[in-house]
């Protein structure tokens, strides 16, 4: 899970991709903490993208660095711990310019039953599940 999370915070932006309806919805993302043995991500409950993942919590990210590429699958669960939302907002501080643990729009959700492979054009695909 570290690998993962170092990978993402290397390329500073990755794509998340949910749905809504039959219709596919990707939109760019920087948060990737890890927190009690979880990988999190965080947005607002007032976007598009939180409604959406309330609806099919099934999702999937994709990243690229240097020839390789990460793709993320797997279920996001909301968590409304506030030590998680300040753990994200400490190691995210651009992000207390918007957010406040203590608000009502605050969203930390972390993966579930995740599969991250790695890939490239050189090298076999490699898997790590969390």
């Amino acid at each position: 899970m570290e690998e993962v999370q170092n990978f993402l915070k290397e390329c500073g932006v990755y794509y998340l991709a949910t749905v809504e309806g039959d219709q596919p919805r990707v939109r760019p993302f920087g948060t990737a903490e890890i927190f009690e043995n979880h990988l999190y991500i965080q947005t607002g409950k007032v976007k598009n993208v939180s409604k959406q993942i309330a609806n099919n919590p099934k999702v999937e990210l994709c990243a690229f660095k240097d020839g390789t590429w990460l793709r993320v699958s797997g279920t996001l669960v909301n968590d409304d711990n506030i030590k998680a939302k300040e753990d994200m907002l400490d190691k995210n501080p651009t992000l207390k310019n918007m957010y406040d643990a203590q608000d009502d729009n605050t969203q930390v959700l972390y993966f579930e039953h995740a599969t991250a492979t790695f890939y490239s054009f050189t090298s076999e695909p490699r898997t790590i599940e969390f």
